[in-house]
């Protein structure tokens, strides 16, 4: 029985763990089953890079808003003294930036090249900027690949 005195917030840390889990099981999904279906089905490797980029581009910005809306609720569990949440709180933070760099740096930045090269009559692998692309594409995999990971481990410290 719930008193007073010991406030139940069951209920919201139970949100807070579904909507994680599925946040975070659609950012697998994405990068390690749909991107890779994506490259191999379609013959067209220009072409499948620009349906994957639009994906991660979606799924970067869906990542900003449950992460922000994820931190605003682990404010308040950690303002009601549910402590485990402060550790969750850092690991959303990295989550989020790792969220803005890939929706507001490296996938604009990368379609730029894309378009770019389109415009000249190429595909971006064949022209001048395919060294700067290649270096983008790798540095946001790394940024992906780590907030993977720490999806992961936030899911499994929410399991707790």
């Amino acid at each position: 029985m719930q008193t007073l005195e010991t406030p139940n917030h069951q209920g919201a840390q139970r949100l807070f763990t579904v909507i994680a889990g599925l946040w975070v099981g659609s950012l697998l999904a994405v990068g390690y089953l749909v991107a890779p279906a994506i490259f191999s089905t379609m013959t067209d490797r220009q072409a499948a890079g620009m349906v994957a980029g639009s994906i991660f581009r979606l799924e970067a910005y869906l990542s900003l808003i449950v992460c922000i809306g994820l931190m605003v609720l682990a404010n308040l569990l950690v303002n009601r003294d549910l402590n485990q949440f402060r550790l969750i709180r850092w690991l959303l933070l990295v989550m989020l930036l790792c969220s803005i760099a890939a929706a507001f740096i490296f996938i604009p930045w990368m379609n730029a090249l894309r378009d770019n090269a389109l415009a000249q009559g190429m595909p971006v692998m064949l022209s001048p900027s395919a060294t700067l692309f290649s270096g983008l594409h790798g540095a946001s995999s790394i940024l992906f690949m780590i907030q993977s990971a720490l999806g992961i481990f936030l899911v499994w410290r929410l399991s707790k």
